[in-house]
Formats: C-alpha cells, structure tokens, sequence
C-alpha cells in the first residue's frame, strides 16, 4: 500500500493544455477526476466504437463513463481505465490575471508554503529548489504555468542544500555597480587612450587600421570615445530587450526535460516564481559575465579597439542602470516616470508575461509590438 501511494505522489503532473494537444486516433489522451490517461492502443479495441472515445479526445470525460444514455460501463472497464494512467492535473489556480490592476504600494502577502505545496505540488518552498526541479515529475506547460504564478516569502528561499554554491546565488544590488562601473570607467578611458595613440594597446596592423579607422579626425579623443560610449547605450536598451524576450522567456522553445527546466528555473523562472527576493533582483556577476561574453567578443570582432571598448562601457553603464531600476522598480518609493514603469514592470509578473519586456523604458516594445497596457 505504501508503495502504491508513493508511485502516485510521483506520478507526472499534466495540464489540461497537455491532454488537449493529443486529439487523433493515434495520439489520443483523456483525463477524468484529476487523472490523465493515454488510451490511444484501447482506441480501436473500445466495444462501443472509436467515435465515442474520440469524441472526448483531448478533453476531460467529466461523468460521461457513469452516464448511462451515453455508454454503460461495468466495474472491469474503470479497472481497465486505471491501466491506461500516466499522470495527474495539476491545479488550475493561477494568481496571475488580466484583471490584476497596479498599486503604488504594492506590498503583496507572504505565501503560506505549506498550504501551497500542498494545493499544487510543484515546488516546496521549505526545501532547497534547483534539485526539486531537476528531479522534478511535471510536464513543461505544469512548469511554466507555475512558476509564472508569483509566490512571496520574507526571505530568500533556498536554491541549494550546500552554503558554499547557495552564495553564489544571492546578490545585493549594490554589488553590480560596485562591479561593473570600475570596469565600465577603465573601457572608456581606454578607449581615449587608443584613440589618441591608436598604434599603441595591441591595436590591428596598419593595413586594417587604415580601412577601419573612423574618419572624424577632427574630432579630439574624448569626443570619439564618448560617441561610442553613447551608442553603446543605445545598445543597451535593445539587448535588453533582447536578452528579457529571447533569452529569459524562451518558453514555447523550451525542451519538456527538467535540465530544461532548471536552466530556465535558475536563469529567470526563479525571479517570476518569487519576484519580491530581494536577493534575486540583479544578476549575480558571474552569469552577467558568461552572458555578456559573447556580445563583447562580436564587438571586438566588428570594430577597432577604441570604438569597441567605448561601446562595451556604454552599454555596461547602461546595464547597472537596467539591474538597479529593475530592483526599485520592486521595491522603492519613485519618482513620476519610474513609478509608471514600476507598474509596467510588476504588470508583466502579475498580468501578463507574454508582453511588457522594457523595464528602463518601452521603446523596443513599442517597436515590436509587445505592449502591456496598464
């Protein structure tokens, strides 16, 4: 009996959305009373004909097997049911709504962690949660459903068992300018030092300096370098966009595999999943590091030393102003204009996370037509 309840505690955890995508006769699932069940090889073998099984392909079967105008089932036929089971529905509360409007002082309820896990079963908040999701038993749609279903604490929930990786894994928003605006001063003061002395700082041979050298030459030094550091802020704000869309919301493309998942989980699913953390609001420097890794070598690759470091401390300026606003935007009192993409920015974890992607500014979501309205 013990090992009968423990199989059905781990049982795969599925979304209607989930039965709703195996519809055919060959591909065919129902659920009923908050079971799953893939009946496609009992399809052709149902005494009653294909049609009826069909017609509830994708769909919950409700009381239709108790109903006795529709099709009359004996004892046997439940008990061959249950052999056909692969999983459960997870629940279908969400917190996260259409109606849901902004306040100035937005100060949501703690969640009680018990009563949650004990409604959803997806994560235990009192346990370490990077291993809960990579052992995890739900399907991708359960996943995503979840964990964009904000949760509240008034600490730090646990990523890991061990202190040491735990550390990692929490950084206050000071830190990134303590980081990145020395690293962002030294870029752009190289880079007036290479437009000043462009053969010296390992710059390209001659023959690819004279093809690549800008040629406002009238321009002083520090005037070059501030117009690049300019353009890389421009940078910024798409890459922002770019990385909020494409990178961290990458949920249609996700693979249905918990290393999938916990990729996803610790990259941004953590931030919808327990978007007050205070401790979660900026990026740790080491996954800035490997983020920013790729662009800074395409710069390098693309431009001249001087134009490259001066666009790379623009757009590094830019980014310690997107992770320190979007921690105000959580969680400070703001002035007229960060008030209103405060509002903007929790819409898209309480509203709808399928739009919204500027927290700086909307711009690029004017651009490309992912507005929230407020």
């Amino acid at each position: 009996m013990a090992n009968s309840l423990k199989s059905r505690s781990r049982a795969r955890i599925y979304t209607a959305h989930d039965v709703s995508l195996h519809t055919s006769p060959v591909n065919c699932w129902v659920s009923r009373k908050g079971r799953v069940y893939d009946v496609t090889s009992f399809v052709p073998d149902h005494p009653g004909g294909e049609d009826f099984i069909l017609r509830y392909a994708g769909k919950d079967l409700g009381d239709a097997m108790d109903d006795a105008e529709e099709h009359v089932h004996s004892d046997s036929a439940f008990t061959m049911l249950d052999e056909f089971c692969i999983g459960k529905l997870g629940t279908d509360e969400l917190i996260v709504s259409e109606d849901w409007e902004p306040e100035e002082d937005f100060h949501p309820e703690d969640t009680d962690t018990m009563d949650d896990y004990e409604k959803t079963q997806f994560l235990d908040l009192n346990k370490p949660l990077l291993a809960q999701v990579w052992f995890s038993n739900f399907s991708k749609s359960f996943y995503l459903q979840q964990v964009h279903q904000p949760r509240h604490l008034p600490y730090s929930a646990r990523m890991f068992k061990w202190d040491i990786l735990e550390m990692f894994t929490l950084t206050p928003w000071y830190v990134v300018p303590m980081v990145w605006l020395p690293i962002a001063a030294y870029l752009l003061r190289l880079s007036i030092m290479q437009f000043t002395d462009p053969t010296a700082y390992n710059w390209p041979s001659q023959a690819v300096l004279a093809a690549s050298e800008p040629k406002l030459t009238w321009l002083p030094p520090p005037i070059k370098a501030l117009l690049c550091f300019f353009g890389g802020n421009f940078v910024w704000t798409l890459l922002e966009y770019f990385f909020h869309r494409f990178i961290f919301h990458l949920d249609s493309f996700l693979p249905d595999h918990p290393m999938a998942l916990t990729v996803h989980f610790t990259m941004h699913g953590v931030h919808h999943y327990l978007p007050m953390d205070r401790l979660r609001l900026v990026m740790p420097p080491a996954l800035f590091t490997a983020l920013s890794f790729p662009f800074t070598r395409l710069a390098y690759f693309l431009f001249p030393s001087a134009v490259a470091n001066g666009v790379i401390a623009g757009a590094f300026t830019f980014y310690v102003l997107y992770d320190t606003m979007h921690y105000a935007l959580h969680h400070s009192r703001l002035p007229t204009y960060v008030l209103e993409m405060k509002k903007y920015h929790l819409a898209h974890h309480y509203k709808n996370f399928e739009l919204g992607f500027g927290v700086t500014s909307k711009i690029w979501d004017y651009v490309f037509g992912t507005v929230l309205k407020v």
